[in-house]
């Protein structure tokens, strides 16, 4: 099944991706460093990537334009809402 959202949970050195099919179910979780990620990224086919907006998403932003990938960008109060409580 092929990937059509990818999340990412962007940090300094590791990343978290979530991928979904097209019927809403999971089909990728991994976690990559900074150099997988942009070899990871490459080899795709085309699919919407999800980011939280912040500093360094505008950067990866442009690197998967680049690659033909479309990038959305989610503001971090939105972002929140998806967190579950660890407490």
């Amino acid at each position: 099944m092929s990937i059509t959202v990818l999340g990412i949970d962007i940090a300094k050195t590791m990343f978290q991706l979530h991928g979904v099919g097209a019927l809403g179910k999971t089909v990728l979780r991994k976690r990559l460093s900074r150099n997988q990620l942009t070899r990871f990224v490459s080899n795709l086919p085309k699919c919407c990537i999800v980011m939280e907006a912040c500093g360094g998403a505008n950067y990866w932003t442009r690197v998967f334009q680049r690659n033909g990938q479309t990038v959305k960008l989610i503001s971090p109060q939105f972002v929140k809402s998806f967190v579950k409580p660890t407490k």
